[in-house]
């Protein structure tokens, strides 16, 4: 008896003579996932922690030299209209593993707590597993903040939870391990040394996370003096009195001189509460793009390598960050709030065999895209689960119809309105999961108006024209010229809540042990 592979390989032989006869091609028993394939695209995945949309000097920013995201910009697409679904670090990077909303992946918040538990949806797949199952070598370095070990990759070196900036321990495959040096540096090398190292008659997908820029943002020491010899401008709504939007006056923790304080101690002595806040909003702001610089000066590295190794025509290089941030903005730092500055993020794309360079697309874009459009500049089938949009057509010339409003949803904080405005802030009891007090809150953003839901037992609404009130001050809910519109708006939004499958988290989240 002929054993069975030797059976295989005779009948694959005569076919492929018999096709040579005719003209056709040869068979191969190299199974199509293994089989080396130009057509499919290297992938190089960039996310930064708490970047702001506006701090690449493509965007105009006079204060930042960001000279390789300038290059991924013109060398590929500005999505300049891209936001996040919830403002805060671990929905953030489990909504684009997933290509699925918070309500959907379980991943709604930061905190755990007796009442709430949080766990990544372990039957979702993620865009790693997805191309590793397809033939990819995967990878991953730098920052994961998720309450489980990476899954989908063949290789993982990660910090664990928000990690050091210097001298980190991090996590590779499995096993702690010391590292001597600057954190984004640390992160660099080790994706320069995967990249070094993969197989190049197979596709690869490296997913390189950076701690910085966040809190507290410490820069690398030939950074240190960047920006000594010049006060930053302060923005526009630094002093903002809050007078329409009660819910955003109670957020005093969020404000410089409240919370940061503690992080200068004794440089702030003898000032009063105004030089206080003047002083750590030039300090912490500053700070916080001097980390930009070693980001940028690591990706340049990244896009070198490319280069000198004949990968940059073939490799799809996406740069993003997990949510916006506040830098000074309405008085503020961190996130959560659907007010533009945490609500929108940086997102560059370059993959010049596909990608003509130098766009700028307008289009509204979600996080919730990108694991449908890595898959799909891969050629892998979409899976029905995930709920976001391909972006592909957009920028490689396809018709193709495309929303009109993003959807944003908050839900960490679960209590209620009646909470925020009579409870004390100053007393220690009021802490709830985190300490910065934001409740829950849902709305939709058009290219015009925005609407934001503060729901639980009783409600409170904000309304805004973005183009006469682009810095979000005045609150037209009960503005009766806005009726129809907001009327129009909130019949949108319940749509749209169905459409992601998020009517009844709200009820999930009032009952205990949440899971």
């Amino acid at each position: 008896m002929i054993p069975p592979f030797r059976l295989k390989t005779l009948i694959c032989f005569l076919l492929g003579f018999l096709l040579l006869l005719l003209g056709g091609a040869s068979c191969s028993l190299v199974p199509d996932r293994d089989r080396p394939d130009s057509s499919r695209p290297n992938i190089i995945f960039v996310m930064t922690d708490d970047h702001t949309h506006h701090q690449m000097s493509i965007t105009g920013n006079p204060l930042i030299n960001t000279p390789n995201l300038d290059r991924l910009g013109r060398e590929g697409v500005w999505f300049k209209n891209a936001f996040c679904t919830n403002s805060l670090c671990a929905p953030a990077r489990a909504t684009i593993l997933t290509g699925t909303l918070s309500n959907v992946n379980g991943i709604l918040g930061n905190s755990e707590s007796k009442d709430r538990i949080e766990r990544l949806n372990a039957e979702l797949p993620t865009f790693p597993q997805l191309l590793r199952q397809s033939g990819y070598q995967t990878a991953i370095v730098g920052k994961w903040h998720l309450p489980h070990d990476p899954r989908g990759f063949d290789y993982s070196c990660i910090l664990p939870g928000q990690g050091l900036y210097f001298d980190p321990e991090m996590i590779e495959d499995g096993a702690r391990k010391s590292f001597k040096g600057y954190v984004t540096d640390i992160v660099t090398d080790l994706a320069l040394k995967y990249l070094g190292g993969v197989d190049p008659e197979k596709p690869f997908c490296l997913v390189y996370q950076h701690k910085g820029p966040h809190r507290p943002f410490t820069p690398a020491p030939h950074h240190e003096d960047l920006y000594s010899d010049q006060d930053f401008p302060y923005p526009e709504t630094f002093d903002d009195d809050y007078a329409t939007r009660p819910i955003a006056g109670k957020a005093v923790d969020m404000k410089f001189e409240q919370s940061l304080a503690k992080d200068y101690g004794d440089a702030l002595d003898g000032m009063s509460e105004r030089q206080k806040k003047d002083w750590i909003y030039q300090r912490f702001v500053k700070d916080h793009y001097r980390s930009i610089q070693s980001i940028d000066e690591g990706l340049g590295q990244i896009l070198d390598f490319l280069d000198d190794h004949n990968l940059a025509e073939n490799t799809l290089v996406v740069y993003t960050t997990d949510n916006g941030f506040y830098l000074g903005e309405h008085g503020w730092y961190d996130k959560r709030f659907m007010y533009e500055p945490s609500l929108r993020i940086p997102l560059l794309a370059r993959f010049p065999r596909e990608i003509e360079a130098g766009q700028v697309e307008e289009s509204m874009i979600m996080n919730v895209d990108v694991a449908p459009t890595l898959l799909d500049f891969a050629g892998i089938q979409i899976p029905d689960v995930m709920q976001g949009e391909s972006v592909k057509p957009l920028i490689t010339g396809e018709e193709v119809e495309w929303r009109e409003h993003i959807y944003y949803s908050y839900y960490e904080n679960s209590w209620t309105l009646k909470d925020f405005t009579q409870a004390d802030l100053s007393d220690p009891s009021f802490n709830f999961f985190t300490a910065h007090r934001i409740g829950p809150h849902r709305g939709i953003r058009n290219d015009r108006y925005k609407l934001i839901e503060y729901y639980s037992e009783q409600e409170y609404w904000e309304f805004f024209d973005l183009q006469t009130d682009p810095n979000e001050l005045k609150n037209r809910y009960d503005d009766p010229a806005m009726g129809g519109i907001i009327k129009e708006m909130t019949t949108q939004l319940r749509k749209t809540q169905a459409k992601y499958l998020d009517t009844h988290t709200w009820d999930r989240l009032a009952k205990p042990n949440y899971n």
